[in-house]
């Protein structure tokens, strides 16, 4: 059975019986009725993934797996913070007009913020995405391999603060692995998202790197169930998990630009039924 279920599963237990609940308290996020939308909440959830024995896809329903790689590549490949270069709608309610999320999240790591050595020995400024290449490449011994979406100094201009706000990267003889820090999460809603799709970002910069892949480590600080997923909680805990899926990655590409979202599949995929119209607090 799939791994990803497992974990997935004991998260969701652990929140139903040990979670405190936020009922009665202030809090920010709001159903689209205006409803206060509380939850049950555990702090600092620490899950481990080897992604060279399984991927970690969920089974006990589908991901929207293309969904899943378009926003990786939005963030880090494309480096945008416009809605307008995604293709789906999930960033629909924090856009203005123009379609932009403030300086969040893509626009982020397009900032030219780090230097490196080039080939020349001249020192160059770079984007984060380059910087982490870079690295990988001439310096994978290095301890400071991080991507960093927080930026503390332009937070109040993001529409969002980012959840899945850094990205650390190591090398541990011939494989890559990847910490990955999110200060907040909405388990129903993406719980099973955010471990797909940078786990096809650990791949990502792996193959273009030339390395296996390791250990993808999801650290949540705030690790929630809103108060309207409860009982789509206790059915997702009533069904049995499938054998994980086969990941497939284009093994011709070897340059972290050139990927498409059609550059990855989920082979042999088994799920469960799609739970549909999950309200999305916002």
């Amino acid at each position: 059975m799939s791994y990803a279920d497992i974990v997935f599963k004991e998260m969701v237990t652990k929140i139903l019986t040990e979670g405190v609940s936020t009922s009665g308290q202030k809090v920010r996020p709001v159903w689209s009725d205006g409803t206060p939308a509380h939850t049950l909440k555990v702090f600092s959830v620490v899950n481990r993934y080897d992604l060279s024995k399984e991927f970690p896809a969920p089974t006990l329903r589908p991901v929207n797996f293309k969904a899943c790689v378009d926003e990786i590549l939005w963030i880090w490949q494309k480096k945008s913070n416009n809605i307008h270069d995604l293709n789906s709608h999930i960033w629909d309610s924090w856009a203005d007009e123009t379609g932009s999320i403030g300086k969040a999240y893509g626009y982020q790591v397009g900032k030219k913020s780090r230097f490196i050595t080039n080939e020349n020995g001249e020192k160059v400024k770079v984007d984060q995405t380059d910087y982490i290449l870079n690295q990988l490449k001439t310096n994978p011994l290095s301890r400071r391999i991080i991507g960093n979406l927080y930026n503390v100094e332009e937070v109040d201009e993001m529409r969002l603060d980012p959840c899945c706000y850094s990205i650390t990267l190591n090398v541990v003889g011939n494989k890559l692995n990847m910490l990955l820090n999110q200060r907040s999460q909405d388990t129903i809603v993406a719980g099973e998202w955010n471990i797909v799709q940078y786990a096809v970002l650990l791949y990502m910069f792996a193959q273009v790197t030339g390395y296996e892949v390791g250990e993808l480590v999801h650290v949540i600080a705030d690790c929630h169930i809103y108060d309207r997923h409860i009982e789509i909680a206790a059915e997702l805990l009533t069904r049995e998990p499938y054998p994980a899926p086969t990941f497939w990655i284009n093994p011709e590409i070897k340059d972290f630009y050139k990927f498409t979202v059609d550059d990855f599949r989920l082979d042999n995929y088994q799920h469960h039924p799609q739970i549909k119209n999950i309200p999305v607090a916002i």
